[in-house]
């Protein structure tokens, strides 16, 4: 079947107006639940083909996520959908104003491959809770997940519903030449910027999740033993190819050392004396990425790691010193298990740094100072982080999660991916047993200091 194709028959799918009702909705969400705890096994083994994940980190940051938001999303998908009251204004009386909540039609989800199981089902979930038709567009750099996907949400959904488009570039180009009524896309800002492009041939809404070089802070007040081991694990989670990975730490200079001896404690620690032998230990996920981040890797100099190994595609955890904001690995996101420190003199010193970048999609702060926590939170724009910790402030249905400016538009998890994927419709319903001249020709002087009285 084309794509063209695939696009009518979901039209026909949504018009018949099946994938409204609050019933089909949540059985809908309750059948995907299902399925990936029947599948969990053959999920961790794609992800071990594509990624070399471990079973463990499998379920932590894919389909644990995923089961959670689905069970979230089921206990308040009724009050979500629940028709709302609305005040009604001077000019508007008598009437009731009320506020409806509408699917949008067929939406296009396109994923990336650094979490291709996690990345594929989140958006999913909150379109199908707003009763949408979907088309998911997994990463051809996941294979094995892309399969498993199309072959899990097959037998989960008709194709009129649901349906997965499998291939590469000329497959994401003849999707985004189409009409969808909204587009989701997670992954690099390049691209991100050429889904806004055609989108807006249609005007679709588009939700962009991107990147960046997202900083952590670590100011003189820091528990330092608790930064590093905790930078360690949010960098070098998934070989660092993670959108919210730390991209480059900023250290208070006089403590700049003890950081230092400190990560490289909790990386021997985590990986052992050869990351590279260890069996959970992911890979880069293709020669390409793994070529570009041994380029970087010639900049500055290497403090930790720097062991790599071409035909597993695997670079063990690296710490990279002596770089400045004009070094290569300073100008893109990193997206890998390189992590450059830089020493700076003052908070000031460092918000200006970060600030003189494009806003990141997330951003850490390792203080116990009240003053630094106001500082930063006040003078820096991000998509979202953490005080004291990495990553985790995703790991929840009940904060939004997306970017600002070059790091993306949007946000969803939880009640905010129910937000996204619907449109809020008011409407006003007048009365029909009284009418207020006020609005009508003509409009004299009397009606003009009334008007002034009410709606000042």
């Amino acid at each position: 079947m084309t794509i063209e194709a695939l696009l009518q028959k979901q039209r026909r799918y949504f018009e018949s107006g099946i994938t409204r009702p609050y019933a089909f909705r949540k059985s809908a969400l309750t059948r995907l639940h299902d399925a990936i705890i029947k599948n969990r096994k053959q999920i961790e083994e794609a992800l071990w083909q594509d990624l070399g994940k471990a079973g463990v980190e499998s379920y932590m940051t894919e389909i644990g996520i995923v089961l959670d938001e689905i069970r979230v999303t089921c206990r308040n998908l009724k009050r979500w959908m629940t028709c709302q009251k609305a005040p009604v204004s001077m000019a508007q009386f008598p009437a009731k104003n009320r506020v409806l909540t509408e699917p949008y039609g067929v939406v296009l989800l396109m994923a990336p491959w650094n979490y291709p199981f996690q990345l594929c089902l989140m958006p999913l979930i909150g379109a199908l809770a707003a009763g949408n038709c979907c088309v998911i567009k997994p990463s051809a750099y996941a294979p094995a997940v892309s399969n498993l996907v199309a072959s899990l949400l097959g037998d989960c959904f008709p194709e009129g519903y649901v349906a997965v488009v499998q291939g590469g570039r000329e497959e994401n180009q003849t999707l985004l030449e189409q009409r969808f009524d909204y587009i989701f896309f997670t992954g690099g800002t390049e691209v991100g910027k050429v889904v806004l492009e055609k989108a807006a041939r249609y005007v679709t809404p588009v939700t962009l999740e991107l990147g960046g070089k997202s900083p952590c802070i670590v100011d003189r007040t820091a528990d330092i033993k608790r930064a590093a081991k905790r930078i360690v694990f949010g960098k070098f989670l998934n070989c660092g190819q993670t959108c919210v990975a730390p991209d480059y730490v900023l250290v208070q200079e006089d403590r700049m050392g003890e950081l230092l001896d400190g990560m490289a404690r909790y990386i021997h620690k985590f990986f052992g004396p050869c990351p590279l032998d260890r069996e959970e230990y992911p890979r880069i996920i293709n020669e390409k990425h793994y070529d570009r981040l041994c380029g970087l890797m010639r900049e500055g100099k290497t403090a930790i790691g720097g062991q790599r190994r071409r035909e597993t595609l695997q670079i063990a955890p690296t710490v990279i010193t002596h770089v400045n904001g004009n070094s290569s690995i300073m100008r893109e996101e990193i997206f890998g298990p390189l992590l450059p420190v830089i020493p700076y003199h003052s908070l000031e010193s460092a918000i200006r740094f970060i600030k003189r970048r494009e806003k990141p999609l997330a951003l850490y702060l390792f203080t116990e100072s009240d003053s630094a926590k106001k500082r930063v939170l006040s003078q820096i724009s991000f998509g979202g982080g953490c005080i004291n910790d990495t990553i985790l402030h995703l790991a929840t249905s009940h904060m939004g999660f997306g970017g600002v400016g070059m790091s993306g538009m949007g946000a969803y998890h939880g009640k905010k991916s129910f937000d996204t994927f619907t449109h809020y419709k008011g409407v006003m319903e007048k009365s029909r047993h009284l009418d207020v001249p006020l609005r009508y020709h003509p409009y004299t002087a009397w009606k003009r200091w009334m008007l002034q009285l009410f709606l000042r």
